[in-house]
């Protein structure tokens, strides 16, 4: 089983942390599993855990005009070719509960819940029996002590593979800020906590339906969260963000992604 293991990446890793990354959507074949090969080289080259993510659909978008995937089954078998070729777990969301079962037929590893979707039980609960892993993204307007009862939910239905994701606090209309206090509250729980630093540098709900984004501040915010004891970073990466067909704005150039890794080594092994 490829994802075999897993459950121990931020503890039998010499790196300390363990990184999930991707584009934020699967805009094709050629391109997805390129950006995977070029993910899968450098982190290898540095022994660093690593799950591919992308999304095969997106359902939440702020205009019907913005691009949501290449079709479902599409996008999953996308997934599927990159982690058997490739062999790394793979990592989707999902926004429904037949949505759990498609994707774990297609062999996904961990099954993603949005943030906006966090509090929705049927939907973590489908999740949960797949038995797969879980990536449960705090919800924006959740305090980090309330997701203990989203991991519940998961755990009550006999699956404690899971994750919790810091992804950042709405503040105001337009921008979102981090608790850095999360990352120990929600560790406390048992189980690994993820801190995703490009999400968390979204400027949302603009006036022209397309989110803004601070990406500048990466490398910053990605420090910080290793800093304050994320087990593992998630953050979306592209070739050429600008053109990116959804959350460019926020996104790492994929050719910047070796040089920031090695500067969070270097913090991590310090700590």
């Amino acid at each position: 089983m490829i994802i075999s293991g897993i459950e121990n990446f931020n503890h039998n890793s010499t790196t300390g942390f363990f990184l999930i990354a991707g584009p934020c959507v699967i805009e094709g074949e050629e391109i997805t599993f390129n950006i995977a090969s070029k993910l899968k080289e450098i982190t290898s080259g540095y022994g660093i855990p690593f799950i591919f993510k992308a999304s095969y659909r997106k359902a939440n978008r702020s205009r019907s005009d913005s691009f949501t995937g290449i079709g479902d089954n599409e996008g999953l078998a996308v997934l599927k070719s990159i982690r058997e070729k490739l062999k790394v777990p793979v990592l989707t969301d999902i926004h429904n509960p037949s949505e759990a079962s498609l994707a774990a037929s297609f062999g996904v590893d961990v099954l993603q819940i949005p943030a906006f979707l966090s509090r929705q039980t049927d939907l973590l609960e489908a999740a949960a029996l797949t038995g797969k892993f879980v990536n449960i993204k705090k919800g924006q307007f959740l305090s980090p002590a309330s997701m203990k009862f989203a991991a519940q939910k998961v755990s009550a239905k006999g699956n404690n593979n899971i994750f919790i994701t810091e992804r950042g606090t709405q503040f105001g209309y337009t921008d979102l800020v981090v608790d850095f206090r999360s990352i120990p509250v929600m560790k406390s729980f048992g189980y690994p906590v993820i801190y995703d630093v490009t999400h968390s540098l979204q400027q949302p709900n603009q006036n022209t339906g397309v989110s803004g984004g601070m990406p500048e501040l990466i490398e910053t915010m990605a420090k910080a969260g290793i800093a304050a004891g994320a087990d593992g970073l998630f953050l979306e990466t592209h070739p050429d963000p600008s053109k990116a067909l959804s959350d460019g704005a926020n996104m790492l150039k994929l050719e910047k992604l070796e040089n920031l890794l090695i500067k969070i080594l270097k913090l991590s092994k310090a700590l």
